[in-house]
């Protein structure tokens, strides 16, 4: 059985009055590609945020690659990646620069560093552009940076905040590409995102937050093994999303009452 690189215990965080994530226990083991997945404000940024060391947990516990988070807060961020949202990269720099820095933050020697940037901006074709300020890139070429820095130091776990957002697919089949090598190296990939198709075709196993509360989690065939009238049809991740969220969880809209649509 595969040792775990991520586990959780009754993770909560609350923000005055209002509990974000509710007593979460997760455990996603080492060399899975991990969905995490849940409706807009259900928990899941703020989960990445508590998992990646960005927002301290009102209560619980987090164990990464063994290491107790609260403990050794400085070696489990050592040993991990993360491409955010919002990617908050340096602009007025280049994409060599950055590299360059985020290599030497990470303790890379400069020979080390050097290295790997050259290799990651030809791979993913950023290397044809060496002086273009990072201010100056497409959003696919920024996206595809924030990826270059988060693996710039072969981290064991990756977590991705979105990665596939506002990303053409000629980029797309970049990023993919990259994360398909890792996993083969036995990296644990952490990837949230709205686009299901996407998380269906990477993802080996997965779990859904709603409300703060993870109220699935499991292997794609466990968790199509739960729905409903699914037997002997393949179900699709949407309809294994919807069968749990839409149960007690937001309705969805009906256009037929917008009357002004009619």
């Amino acid at each position: 059985m595969l040792d775990d690189a991520i586990v959780t215990e009754h993770l909560t965080r609350k923000f005055g009055e209002l509990t974000a994530v509710d007593n979460v226990d997760l455990r996603v083991a080492s060399g899975q590609f991990f969905g995490f997945l849940g409706p807009n404000g259900a928990g899941k940024s703020t989960t990445i945020k508590m998992l990646t060391g960005l927002l301290n947990p009102t209560s619980g516990k987090m164990q990464l690659l063994g290491i107790d988070f609260a403990q050794n807060p400085v070696e489990v961020k050592r040993q991990i990646g993360v491409v955010p949202e919002g990617m908050g990269l340096f602009e007025r720099l280049s994409g060599a620069e950055y590299l360059t820095f985020v290599g030497r933050m990470y303790g890379l020697d400069k020979a080390t560093t050097r290295q790997r940037s050259e290799e990651l901006l030809e791979f993913m074709q950023l290397a044809d552009r060496p002086k273009t300020m990072i201010a100056d890139y497409s959003h696919g070429m920024q996206k595809k940076l924030a990826l270059a820095a988060a693996v710039i130091h072969g981290p064991r776990i990756l977590f991705l905040d979105e990665p596939f957002e506002g990303v053409d697919a000629l980029a797309a089949g970049a990023l993919k590409a990259l994360l398909a090598r890792m996993t083969e190296r036995g990296v644990t990939i952490f990837l949230t995102s709205h686009v299901l198709e996407i998380v269906e075709r990477l993802c080996s196993h997965v779990a859904i937050i709603n409300k703060g509360k993870l109220v699935a989690q499991g292997s794609l065939e466990e968790l199509r093994a739960g729905v409903p009238g699914a037997e002997g049809k393949t179900t699709t991740l949407e309809e294994i999303f919807l069968s749990i969220v839409g149960q007690g969880g937001t309705e969805r809209p009906n256009v037929e009452e917008l009357s002004w649509l009619m």
